[in-house]
């Protein structure tokens, strides 16, 4: 099932830059994979791809674990936020497509190599 929607993504994370590093540019792109539980597919602390993993992943969001996208690609592409809403990643709207195969469009982030 394919769902289309406008996300923020990333590589990763990089908080904790240098200070004289430049500021992260974005650049519109549009990624087909499956939506992930971060921490379980990182860690492989549990299974972390499915619909197995369904309800884990529900409950990881809503807890605040980012979300991502796995990309087809092979690389993984952290939720930053959903568009229209600043407030948090745990977007109802991503938690009901919890590990469905969607197609997202938006801005990704890279910076110091992350």
């Amino acid at each position: 099932m394919k769902f289309l929607i406008s996300l923020a993504l990333v590589l990763g994370l990089a908080l904790m830059a240098a200070p004289d590093a430049q500021a992260a540019k974005s650049k519109r792109i549009s990624v087909t994979g499956e939506i992930v539980d971060t921490w379980c597919y990182v860690t492989e602390i549990m299974y972390g791809l499915g619909t197995a993993h369904h309800q884990c992943a529900i409950w990881c969001a809503v807890g605040g674990i980012p979300v991502s996208v796995k990309g087809d690609d092979g690389n993984v592409y952290v939720v930053l936020r959903v568009e229209g809403d600043d407030t948090s990643v745990a977007n109802p709207r991503i938690l009901n497509i919890q590990t469905h195969k969607v197609t997202v469009d938006g801005d990704l982030y890279e910076r110091d190599g992350v």
